[in-house]
């Protein structure tokens, strides 16, 4: 079989962009190279529909032991009792336990998308928008700040079977222990999204949500640092606030009902090599490394933050507590689509993001989303942070300077190449 070149091409020239750009898209990461060598192995090739021990094709008996450590070390990860590592993505983790306690038209209640939500909270246009009643709340006008307020009111109006926490465009913590209460009063599940700031709540830099939340998801990528995929966990039995029939206090009973809703509920067959590459991942958490890597990721923010507010940006909420920050451009006279292109011609990579109470479309927006998580990776401390601040301000301010952006694009490439990624690839 003839090598295709031209794909193989397109693939050298995407590890290039990566290597000698800023990645800012709080969503990214970069793997290790092993968890990039797991998602290119034979596991590919199995089919494995079911679950370990318990599948609908034979030849199973290797990957199941490959899909139970990786269950394994993510319950050791999060110190919880179940976990489902199948979901392709944090998109479908979503689906799947939606699909497992609701049934269609209940009422749900999340972050909405225009405050930092998601689409898979009750977006119109996902299917948690059309499958489900959605209802939502927001944050502070003046502090950008959930509102709990607002949420605790709404959550006693319309009575939701569903809240759900977390989002892809906040920067603070979540007062879990808050949003549990006001569940248990109106009779409704909790569900946390953790797919952003995942790995600082493994390693205990963010609130712990199990206590509290009665079924947590997450993606493996951003700052889990792993593939491309999803996950759903639970820590504990709880009382069931809805009778659903054998479930009440029964961990396993409700176990069932997710693993079903995953498969055959949303998805088929899978994924067992990435499921592979998740267990790599997952073992990199467990090391001490990790740890440093997450406090690292912590403090580059807040540097990060503290270089924007010192230039006159305005940074939703005032700062961060995470690894992810929201800035509203207005007073800097630039659309969030105008500032994704021009920061683009500088090989600097992040994306145009709605601000609260914004007043653009979301095809313009006013703000831009900056992460560190993937800068970190790369091996970038405090300091380096001036550097990109420094670069992302100059190039906004002289957005129609071609000139100036070809300037700026070659001293960030030179800035990077002192920071090696992938260097075994040649």
């Amino acid at each position: 079989m003839q090598r295709d070149t031209l794909v193989f091409d397109l693939i050298r020239q995407e590890l290039e962009r990566q290597r000698r750009g800023i990645e800012l898209i709080a969503s990214e990461n970069f793997t290790s190279l092993q968890v990039m060598q797991a998602m290119g192995n034979v596991m590919t090739n199995k089919y494995a529909e079911g679950y370990p021990g318990r599948r609908y094709y034979g030849g199973c008996e290797i990957v199941d032991q490959t899909e139970q450590l990786a269950i394994d070390r993510l319950c050791q990860i999060f110190n919880v009792e179940y976990a489902n590592v199948q979901p392709h993505s944090g998109a479908q983790a979503n689906a799947a336990l939606m699909l497992a306690i609701l049934q269609p038209g209940d009422a749900i209640l999340g972050l909405d998308l225009s405050m930092g939500g998601h689409l898979t909270h009750g977006s119109a246009v996902n299917f948690s928008g059309k499958l489900y009643k959605p209802h939502f709340y927001g944050v502070g006008k003046e502090d950008g700040l959930v509102d709990y307020d607002m949420l605790e009111a709404k959550a006693r109006e319309v009575k939701p079977k569903l809240i759900i926490c977390g989002a892809s465009a906040y920067s603070r913590d979540w007062d879990y222990a808050r949003i549990r209460r006001v569940a248990d009063e109106v009779g409704a599940f909790v569900m946390a999204d953790i797919a952003h700031p995942a790995g600082l709540i493994a390693k205990g830099l963010l609130n712990y949500p199990f206590d509290h939340c009665h079924f947590v998801t997450s993606t493996t990528h951003k700052t889990l640092r792993g593939p491309r995929g999803g996950v759903i966990m639970m820590k504990k039995d709880f009382e069931n606030p809805f009778g659903l029939k054998d479930v009440k206090g029964n961990l396993r009973m409700m176990s069932n009902l997710i693993d079903m809703a995953v498969f055959p509920g949303t998805q088929g067959g899978p994924l067992e090599h990435v499921i592979a590459a998740k267990a790599i991942a997952f073992g990199e958490i467990l090391t001490p490394e990790f740890q440093s890597y997450q406090e690292q990721v912590q403090k580059n923010a807040q540097a990060m933050a503290a270089a924007f507010t010192s230039r006159g940006y305005q940074i939703i909420s005032g700062g961060t507590d995470n690894h992810l920050m929201l800035i509203d451009l207005r007073n800097k006279n630039i659309s969030g689509k105008k500032a994704e292109q021009v920061l683009g011609h500088a090989d600097i990579t992040a994306n145009k993001n709605m601000v609260p109470y914004d007043d653009k479309s979301a095809f313009v927006t006013s703000g831009v989303r900056f992460g560190v998580a993937a800068i970190t990776t790369r091996g970038m401390v405090e300091k380096d942070m001036e550097f990109v601040v420094n670069a992302i301000d100059r190039s906004l301010m002289q957005a129609d300077d071609a000139a100036a952006l070809a300037g700026i694009k070659k001293e960030v490439n030179e800035f990077m190449s002192q920071f090696a990624l992938y260097p075994e690839m040649g």
